[in-house]
């Protein structure tokens, strides 16, 4: 064998190794025929796209090694598992889901929150990860599809307590992150890093996060969160969370 033929060569499928781009996928919850939470001036699933795209647009003008993937760029329903299947076929190294928050009380809290896959420790954890995860009863079939899984049964979580995710102490890495820019950059109330059961964490292969930009039953924070101040804050302090993530 010719060794510097060969050293050449091993030399040569690394550095197209190191040259593949980092993939990012960024999914704006909800869309279509599914608003998610609404209040009398807002739609969760347009807060949701508005701050994603902003998002993305800051890494696709400063990152030029990353690869931006979009569940959706439009105002369409995409359904659970196919938001998930989206950043698998991908091979995406990071999957980040979008979203606004709400609470059966009339006026809702303020703050924003991060969420990594796992088993909720209290009740406020559960009822998020439900109302999340009730989006797939607008799907055809969705009891065969996601195997008996009821999203508004409490028994059905028990799944996430077995499992064990290797994505965990990054997803959980990222969120810190991400809660410490919308503390200082976007002067948000820091709710902290939580876990619960989300269907679409579960799915993906790669380390992942739910965030919830703010209460959109809280006339305070609906304001904020349709202002184009609200968004493009909210969006760079994601953005500055990556940054700082892929370092």
């Amino acid at each position: 064998m010719n060794v510097k033929r060969y050293i050449a060569t091993f030399l040569l499928s690394a550095c197209c190794l190191m040259a593949l781009p980092y993939t990012l996928v960024i999914d704006a919850g909800h869309g279509g025929k599914d608003p998610g939470a609404q209040s009398k001036t807002a739609k969760e699933k347009n807060i949701n796209l508005a701050v994603a795209l902003a998002f993305g647009k800051l890494v696709e003008q400063n990152c030029k090694d990353v690869k931006v993937v979009y569940t959706r760029k439009t105002d369409v329903f995409v359904e659970l598992d196919e938001r998930a299947n989206i950043a698998n076929r991908a091979k995406a190294d990071l999957f980040i889901s979008i979203h606004t928050n709400a609470t059966a009380a009339k006026v809702g809290p303020r703050g924003t929150e991060t969420y990594t896959l796992g088993m909720h420790r209290a009740a406020d954890n559960l009822a998020v990860a439900k109302r999340e995860n009730s989006v797939i009863t607008l799907e055809k079939g969705y009891e065969q599809k996601y195997e008996g899984f009821d999203p508004n049964s409490s028994e059905s979580y028990i799944i996430f307590e077995l499992m064990q995710d290797k994505n965990m102490e990054s997803s959980v890495k990222l969120a810190g992150l991400i809660q410490k820019q919308f503390k200082t950059s976007a002067k948000r109330v820091d709710k902290g890093v939580h876990q619960a059961g989300f269907l679409v964490l579960r799915a993906t292969s790669m380390p992942s996060v739910l965030i919830e930009l703010g209460y959109i039953n809280n006339p305070s924070e609906a304001t904020y969160l349709t202002s184009t101040a609200g968004v493009n804050a909210l969006a760079k302090s994601i953005y500055n969370a990556f940054v700082a993530y892929r370092k």
